[in-house]
């Protein structure tokens, strides 16, 4: 979108206009929360119990007082690089 400004000297407003895209989505930025400190506890726990799925460690997580569900720690557990499916559990 800058390029489209700075090459025809155009607005945003205008720019949002020919290409027909939202000016709230140009202007969106994210306020989501990374759980920085949360994703560190589950790649320690991860890595000291390799075998353990993301259900188990959830567990453990709440057991340590951390206030996570199972679809938290599943997309944490997916955004980490992790498997989560039946093959990691030798196939079903």
């Amino acid at each position: 979108m800058a390029y489209l400004q700075a090459s025809y000297e155009v607005s945003e407003r205008r720019a949002c206009e020919v290409l027909a895209f939202s000016r709230a989505t140009q202007r969106y930025q994210s306020v989501a929360d990374r759980h920085e400190e949360l994703r560190m506890r589950l790649r320690d726990l991860a890595a000291s119990r390799p075998n353990w799925g993301y259900r188990r460690l959830g567990l453990l997580l709440r057991r340590e007082g951390w206030g996570v569900n199972h679809k938290l720690v599943y997309r944490l557990y997916q955004e980490e690089g992790w498997d989560c499916g039946a093959d990691a559990r030798g196939g079903v």
